[in-house]
């Protein structure tokens, strides 16, 4: 049994889009913050947040490419 994915309305698909930006946006942000701190520990948290961001960049278009 192959069921398919029902497809999203174009309003979630905008948000879908929107949010996917902001994760993309922070991921970016925190990489390059991270590159001005001295400390290690903020330097590794910050790039552990950029980690964080780019995981839920990648959950955000696996759901999308499970939907087309």
């Amino acid at each position: 049994m192959n069921q398919q994915q029902p497809q999203i309305e174009s309003k979630n698909l905008m948000i879908l889009e929107d949010q996917m930006n902001h994760e993309a946006l922070a991921m970016k942000k925190c990489e390059l913050y991270s590159q001005y701190f001295t400390d290690t520990a903020l330097k590794a948290s910050v790039n552990n947040l950029a980690q964080k961001h780019k995981q839920h960049f990648e959950n955000l278009y696996q759901y999308l490419s499970s939907h087309q």
